[in-house]
């Protein structure tokens, strides 16, 4: 089953409240907000990165509004780690079975922990990301997504 497949089933069975859009394939973040009709800060970034140091060695798929930069010192503290890189493709590919700018803000892998900023619930009704495909988006209702995340909710951008 494809990541699209598996988050549209996950949506289905919680009965999200969700609205399915198919556009032109962009990974842009202000690109796809103009074709979603949403907000950029209503887009939920999701990046994969590695964490290191005391004893750490996780993968962390890391959710904030796409108007906002991530910082990679709290990405890893939020696992306990010491220092957070962005993960190869490779590495996003194994892990997501999405390219960059697809990934929804799911993990779907038991190595990929999920770390979502809390920003991502204060400012809109509705989150808007990419569906595991560059040319398939998701407008989802963000009391469902703060039900049906599964993460832990920190503070992680700059």
């Amino acid at each position: 089953m494809t990541t699209h497949q598996r988050l549209l089933t996950l949506l289905d069975q919680h009965q999200a409240r969700y609205r399915l859009m198919t556009h032109e394939a962009t990974g842009k973040c202000e690109a796809v907000a103009a074709i979603r009709g949403t907000e950029v800060g209503q887009g939920a970034k999701a990046l994969v990165c590695h964490v290191k140091g005391n004893g750490v060695k996780q993968h962390v798929l890391a959710v904030l509004p796409a108007d906002r930069q991530a910082d990679l010192s709290k990405v890893a503290a939020a696992v306990g780690g010491r220092r957070a890189s962005l993960a190869s493709p490779a590495e996003v590919d194994a892990l997501t079975g999405c390219e960059f700018g697809a990934i929804p803000p799911f993990t779907f892998h038991p190595a990929l922990a999920l770390v979502v900023d809390p920003l991502l619930f204060e400012r809109y009704e509705e989150i808007a990301f990419n569906a595991g495909r560059l040319d398939t988006s998701v407008v989802l209702n963000v009391e469902d997504y703060r039900t049906l995340h599964n993460g832990n909710v920190m503070k992680i951008i700059l």
